[in-house]
């Protein structure tokens, strides 16, 4: 296909090398890999943050109830005990109920984060959309475009390939 770089892989294996590197940019935002790798992993990671800056403002305030498990002052549940039907005891965790502020998101904006979840790995430390709609797109609200640069490196010793780190401006 033209306009994409092969990498020297099949496409599947191409596809998820990029899907990783896009992960890992969006956790650390920056990343050290090869000059034409970076390349084509501008253009993704260019695509995603434009997406995130048009949608970025596009839900409502919603009101919610939100049960949730009390917690006592260490930050553990809260349990008090409870006897069975048959005469068993057994430890319930006691649950309050709240009036929550939170984000309802608008369709487009839904349709966005599913969009962005097609070109991203889950990871369980961070939460990246959260990251991408509250933390970087408000940054380059402004800005048209051009949101990463790759700067060159020195060659890698071991094969002398081209390397270049890839950051956000």
């Amino acid at each position: 296909m033209a306009g994409t770089r092969k990498l020297g892989k099949p496409t599947d294996q191409r596809l998820a090398m990029l899907k990783c590197q896009t992960t890992d940019f969006f956790k650390n935002e920056k990343i050290i890999t090869t000059e034409s790798r970076a390349k084509e992993l501008k253009a993704i990671v260019d695509s995603i943050i434009s997406l995130a800056v048009k949608e970025h403002k596009n839900y409502e305030e919603v009101e919610m109830k939100v049960v949730k498990a009390k917690l006592d002052n260490n930050g553990r549940k809260v349990t008090e005990k409870v006897t069975s039907k048959n005469g068993k005891e057994y430890l319930r965790v006691v649950k309050e109920e709240k009036m929550e502020k939170r984000q309802k998101d608008l369709p487009s904006r839904l349709s966005a984060r599913r969009k962005i979840m097609t070109k991203v790995n889950k990871v369980k430390d961070v939460d990246l959309l959260d990251k991408l709609f509250n933390e970087i797109a408000p940054k380059y609200e402004e800005r048209q475009g051009g949101y990463t640069t790759i700067l060159k490196m020195e060659p890698r010793k071991g094969d002398n390939s081209k390397m270049a780190i890839l950051k956000l401006v």
